[in-house]
């Protein structure tokens, strides 16, 4: 199930589109029936989730919760009992977006997509740390938005 969340206000965001655009992001994957939790929100909130989990005392773009804590980059998630079926949740300050959204001349509508991407591969095991990973990451991201194109 994809359980979105909005509890801004301030930005319009098509929910409908965002669903049809992670339902498919997950299909891709091949994590068609998993859960995962999207919670759209403001600067305020994702700067105390930020504090609280990164012990960075600053707004971002988007954070990301995975399930599977121990996952690798390309193991598949191994299903033992229902609770398994959790990629995760990620939470987004859709302000923070709209601003970078706005520095980077690209819609909000695009912006968010690209950070659900991003999520998404965080809740797979994929990271940005090293150089490698980065690339590695990135590559994934670019397949996942030509295909969801």
């Amino acid at each position: 199930m994809i359980n979105i969340k909005n509890t801004q206000r301030k930005f319009n965001i098509d929910t409908n589109k965002i669903y049809q655009d992670a339902e498919k992001i997950l299909s891709l994957l091949k994590y068609n029936n998993f859960d995962i939790g999207i919670w759209f929100t403001n600067n305020k909130t994702i700067r105390f989730y930020n504090r609280e989990y990164r012990h960075k005392d600053k707004a971002t773009d988007v954070l990301s919760f995975p399930y599977h804590t121990e996952l690798q980059v390309g193991q598949r998630i191994k299903v033992k009992s229902p609770d398994d079926k959790n990629l995760g949740d990620l939470i987004i300050s859709v302000e923070y977006t709209a601003k970078e959204a706005k520095k980077l001349q690209v819609s909000l509508d695009n912006h968010i997509r690209r950070l659900i991407v991003h999520g998404i591969c965080h809740l797979l095991g994929y990271d940005h740390i090293e150089d490698y990973d980065w690339r590695r990451m990135r590559a994934k991201e670019g397949w996942l938005l030509k295909n969801l194109a």
